[in-house]
């Protein structure tokens, strides 16, 4: 069984929540991701616009991979919004796995509003050439 296959079915998201001005209906927003393999890895990659490090919590343990955060939106100066869909509202990405992922060697980069994470195979489940005698 890979990442995927368990990351699919058991996805648990609690997105960014905006309310129009005026709708009393809060609306879940749901970055945009998506999650790549390959023969040692396995690659996420989370579109979050206006995060920066400060608001951003990454956390791995016992077979679940967490993004937390929060985006951070202010008003310039002598500016008035006529509509505004941002706010300051917690997001949260919750990707269940088989344990398949080196918790010790995640490598996360936030750059331009892009999340990118190398989460490591560990090595009983990378691929293996296998020689016949």
């Amino acid at each position: 069984m890979n990442l995927l296959s368990t990351i699919i079915p058991s996805l648990s998201r609690a997105h960014v929540r905006r309310e129009p001005p005026g709708d009393t209906d809060s609306q879940a927003l749901q970055p945009v991701y998506e999650v790549k393999e390959t023969g040692d890895a396995y690659g996420l990659t989370v579109h979050l616009p206006g995060v920066t490090k400060a608001g951003l919590e990454l956390t791995a343990e016992k077979g679940v991979f967490t993004v937390r955060g929060t985006r951070t939106w202010k008003q310039p100066e002598n500016w008035t919004a006529l509509y505004r869909e941002t706010d300051d509202t917690p997001f949260e990405l919750v990707l269940t796995h088989d344990n398949t992922i080196d918790a010790d060697k995640i490598h996360a980069e936030l750059k331009d509003g892009i999340l990118r994470v190398a989460l490591p195979k560990t090595e009983a489940v990378k691929p293996r050439k296998i020689t016949v005698d």
